[in-house]
């Protein structure tokens, strides 16, 4: 028989409609300049800005409230050497053989390629693992919509570390079982996501993209 947890009274201030509109769009306008930066300034950053911007994305909601996830925070510079030169493996395999010719097509105006030197630049490195599921003494305990809610996370990860004024570049080099190795992390953790975090280098540069109108995105059934 499964035992209730304690519940407690929701309270928030309540925030009047012209308010709300104004929060609203304020809010859209900041997150509209959000772009995603590939060459970073070695400037530091608190520490502590960093766990506040972790522990927000630690809010996100999860499947039966699991939390199923990890944010391994990184600044040891051989650790970061180490990352580097295999995520670059990594990916000089996908540009040279793995990704069709569609992909790197629609990759081309980006102007990627294979070198990442973001990794060692960037004055923290976060990446991001999804629990497969838990250990408890020993035992596997599962978790539910482990990648939904991972990915809900990371979108307010994303969110908390523009809203405090840094940069940030979701990197994916394919597979990441290397990250898994290099960090120890235990057998129930898989890497989702390798995330460079700072201020943007002063000879920054980002592509010159529209975002899609809001025609495109919102569908409304009236």
């Amino acid at each position: 028989m499964s035992i209730k947890a304690p519940f407690i009274p929701y309270a928030r201030p309540d925030i009047n409609p012209d308010e709300m509109m104004v929060r609203s769009k304020t809010y859209y306008d900041q997150m509209n300049e959000r772009r995603s930066v590939r060459k970073f300034s070695t400037r530091p950053v608190q520490m502590e800005v960093m766990e506040n911007i972790i522990m927000t994305a630690a809010t996100a909601p999860s499947g039966a409230h699991k939390q199923p996830w990890t944010f391994a925070l990184i600044t040891n510079a051989d650790l970061r050497k180490q990352i580097r030169a295999a995520a670059e493996e990594e990916e000089y395999e996908s540009y040279h053989g793995r990704m069709s010719d569609e992909w790197l097509r629609d990759l081309a105006p980006m102007g990627t390629d294979w070198h990442k030197p973001f990794i060692e630049e960037a004055p923290y490195i976060i990446v991001i693992f999804k629990k497969v599921y838990d250990l408890h003494e020993g035992e596997k305990q599962t978790n539910y919509y482990v990648n939904e809610s991972v990915g809900i996370a990371v979108g307010m990860l994303i969110s908390a570390i523009h809203n405090a004024g840094l940069v940030a570049l979701t990197h994916t080099p394919s597979p990441m079982n290397f990250l898994a190795k290099i960090l120890e992390r235990p057998e129930n953790e898989r890497a989702y996501l390798l995330m460079p975090v700072g201020y943007a280098a002063e000879d920054a540069t980002v592509p010159n993209l529209e975002r899609k109108a809001k025609s495109d995105v919102i569908v409304k059934y009236e």
